[in-house]
């Protein structure tokens, strides 16, 4: 008995490996076939997506670079107004008192920044941070300026500018050059 059970299952098993075995032959060309289309579509979709992707940021460039580089401008504009030697010609002493004449340029300082605040969306986080550190710069040497004199309360606004220019002569560093640096390093990156 258990040779007529070999004997049937003997065929069964060769019809069966022929089986797999054609089977075999006909999956895996159609296997191969699809792993490369799949392929080759998925390559074709990413570099659309690619293109895609620059046509937006090209498009995107083209709104914002006018706002930047106005930006930069503007920015630009605040450093130069508020940098001590232009901010002293720009606002005279003559006829007021150093308290006066302190709090004027202060004032003037501070609404010039606050009046470009927006600006800071358009450059580096670094840049907006050089143009902070001179506006504090301009402050600071204005009131050391101040409470340098004698007497502040009774000095006129003349000897306040004097002083300012004496410590920037002194100094010989231009509170806002490095930020200018910053600002034009970056708007030169741009292009």
């Amino acid at each position: 008995m258990f040779t007529s059970a070999a004997r049937v299952a003997a065929p069964f098993c060769m019809d069966t490996t022929a089986y797999l075995f054609d089977l075999l032959k006909t999956l895996l060309p159609a296997l191969l076939v699809a792993g490369s289309i799949f392929y080759l579509v998925r390559q074709h979709l990413d570099r659309e997506q690619q293109r895609r992707l620059l046509e937006l940021r090209l498009e995107n460039n083209k709104a914002t670079l006018p706002l930047r580089l106005q930006a930069f401008e503007r920015i630009t504009l605040l450093l130069e107004r508020i940098t001590p030697s232009n901010l002293l010609v720009r606002l005279s002493s003559a006829g007021q008192t150093a308290p006066e004449y302190h709090r004027l340029l202060l004032q003037e300082i501070r609404a010039e920044y606050e009046h470009n605040l927006s600006q800071q969306l358009y450059m580096s986080p670094d840049t907006w941070s050089e143009v902070k550190a001179a506006k504090e710069h301009v402050l600071t040497a204005i009131n050391k300026a101040y409470h340098t004199l004698p007497q502040p309360q009774q000095a006129r606004g003349t000897e306040l500018a004097k002083r300012i220019l004496e410590s920037l002569i002194t100094d010989e560093v231009d509170p806002t050059e490095r930020a200018l640096l910053s600002v034009k390093r970056e708007a030169f990156g741009l292009f």
